[in-house]
């Protein structure tokens, strides 16, 4: 017999926000229409009105919902959804750029740093080891879409030393530079998905506040070459709200 429900434990804002963020990003909630008023949400969710409209500005901060004075909470448009790195290096191969339609990057930061524990298991190194660490913000008209981090071995350092520069690289992707100066070209992707509730650091990679309680996307792909190594690993948190769409063709 199956167990029974497990308690949701969220405070009473992120229900809300989270009941209203799925039913926009289904489409059941098209652009333009308008969110019940605070006071309507709070009779409705037996909340207080200070509950309720911490539930709306964390739509609004997530760029889903706009106040209109006199209005009410407008639906915006459905935001971007998030691209796995293997879309993004797909795209890179096609367009020299990893951006989705209506996306830019922004805040690109590298340089080399101690490996953490994790990245460190995934590479076959030490935790403490020189790893190359790059990331980078995406945007679209609503906001982030997910911050990304790339963790590349750092022997690549010596040959490509824009890669610990902080600066969009030019030319593509890291792995289209590596490609191009070692002949390593990537053969072998390993794509997965995981969702959590976003942690302190996730929250400020994020731009979000602190003591929200908000559950994220967790993008992470392995790229190894023609040997079995591991060109990168990338990781990448998607903003609260934020979907995974993929469409396939199945015509034969």
């Amino acid at each position: 017999m199956p167990g029974a429900p497990r308690a949701d434990n969220r405070p009473p804002y992120a229900r809300i926000a989270e009941h209203y963020r799925a039913l926009i990003s289904s489409g059941a909630l098209s652009p333009g229409e308008l969110l019940p008023s605070i006071r309507a949400l709070a009779e409705q969710w037996n909340v207080s009105t200070a509950t309720a409209d911490r539930a709306m500005k964390l739509l609004r901060d997530e760029q889903l919902v706009q106040g209109i004075p006199g209005v009410g909470t407008e639906v915006m448009g459905r935001p971007v959804s998030i691209s796995s790195g293997a879309e993004r290096h797909d795209r890179s191969g096609k367009t020299k750029s990893s951006w989705g339609a209506g996306e830019e990057s922004s805040g690109h930061t590298a340089g080399i740093v101690a490996a953490p524990e994790d990245v460190a298991d995934v590479l076959g190194i030490a935790a403490g080891d020189d790893v190359i660490r790059r990331s980078r913000v995406y945007r679209d008209a609503h906001g982030i879409v997910a911050h990304s981090t790339s963790w590349i071995p750092a022997e690549f350092a010596r040959v490509l030393p824009e890669l610990v520069e902080s600066e969009r690289l030019k030319g593509g992707l890291s792995l289209d530079l590596i490609a191009q100066a070692t002949g390593r070209e990537v053969v072998k992707r390993v794509d997965e998905e995981t969702a959590r509730i976003a942690t302190k650091q996730d929250l400020k990679l994020l731009e979000l506040e602190r003591d929200v309680v908000a559950a994220i996307l967790v993008l992470t792909a392995r790229f190894l070459d023609a040997d079995g190594e591991l060109l990168e690993y990338g990781v990448d948190l998607g903003a609260p709200g934020r979907t995974r769409r993929t469409t396939s063709d199945l015509a034969q």
